[in-house]
């Protein structure tokens, strides 16, 4: 389909930059916009809360200098990411905060965004929905958001675990509408792969974290790099939602990632910041982690995904049978 008046033009590839939970800051945001890329912020990174104003006046203002510095290039639009859930208690200050900066792209996870999405189609934004069934994507179209993000198996966070041929082919045979993929997506190719299959965009994260621009600490970045698919571990342990961790953190611990006991009766720690300590150093990470191997600038990254992606193009082209 064709993009959002909010995205055409203004992409050097079709990929929206995920927001990571502590990973994701105004540096890594303006570096993917600046890169032609949608850069987006978990609004629950900026603590205290009043950070985030300051937050996305910086990313308005970087990403604004960087284009008037540079005539005719792709600066991507940013996007913010809410957490529509009972147990997020800053919700109504950040939505606030989201309409007062105009901010162009918003991500809603969780609940569908109902009372949301009128707030942010009165300045002209879109708003975005995460899911992970075709339950979840029909819940979100009624409450009129403007395209859907598919939350599959293999990535990073809190991700599902269907099959991206699997979902996304359901989620198409309702939906026509502007649809971005995740699941293990780290390469040239797998963004082509995502387009081939349906997807508008695909919604990469893990593929940042080991970037110069990121929040992640060293420790967290050289266990990307070290790592492969088979040191990711699928549980709900640490947050009360299933999601993808690098085993390595879970062993430092002092867990047995591969034996890991049942989560306590009623957790949920959605808020984050209630979790258990030693939880706090257990790292996300989704099962394209093996094909990163170096920290790199943001630019450098989305270099040699453009890089990749157009030389996949030509290689699927003359492999192409023809009549």
């Amino acid at each position: 389909m064709a993009l959002p008046a909010a995205l055409q033009g203004r992409l050097s590839l079709p990929v929206i930059g995920a927001p990571m939970f502590l990973v994701s800051g105004p540096e890594l945001v303006v570096a993917q916009c600046t890169s032609g890329i949608v850069g987006a912020i978990p609004s629950l990174n900026a603590r205290p809360p009043e950070l985030l104003d300051a937050w996305l006046r910086q990313i308005s203002s970087a990403c604004a200098a960087h284009a008037a510095a540079h005539p005719g290039a792709r600066v991507a639009p940013h996007a913010v990411n809410l957490i529509v859930n009972r147990a997020n208690a800053r919700l109504e200050q950040d939505i606030d905060v989201v309409v007062a900066n105009r901010v162009p792209v918003v991500i809603t996870s969780l609940s569908a965004p109902d009372d949301i999405v009128p707030r942010i189609h009165a300045y002209g934004g879109i708003v975005l929905h995460d899911v992970i069934s075709t339950r979840h994507a029909r819940r979100a179209l009624k409450a009129g958001v403007d395209g859907l993000v598919l939350v599959c198996a293999g990535a990073g966070g809190h991700a599902g675990t269907l099959s991206p041929f699997a979902l996304l082919s359901e989620v198409r045979a309702f939906y026509d509408g502007l649809v971005a993929l995740s699941g293990a997506i780290a390469t040239g190719s797998g963004i082509l792969a995502a387009q081939a299959m349906g997807a508008d965009l695909a919604y990469i994260g893990t593929r940042f974290i080991a970037t110069d621009e990121s929040n992640a600490g060293d420790a967290y970045k050289s266990m990307i790099v070290d790592a492969s698919a088979a040191d990711i571990a699928y549980t709900s342990l640490f947050s009360g939602v299933h999601g993808n961790y690098l085993k390595p953190s879970i062993a430092a611990a002092g867990l047995d990632p591969d034996n890991l006991p049942a989560p306590e009766p009623g957790a949920s720690y959605r808020r984050r910041d209630d979790r258990p300590p030693a939880w706090k150093t257990i790292w996300g990470a989704g099962q394209g982690v093996g094909a990163i191997d170096a920290v790199q600038p943001v630019a450098a990254v989305v270099a040699r995904l453009a890089s990749e992606y157009h030389a996949a193009r030509r290689a699927l082209a003359a492999a192409a049978i023809t009549e």
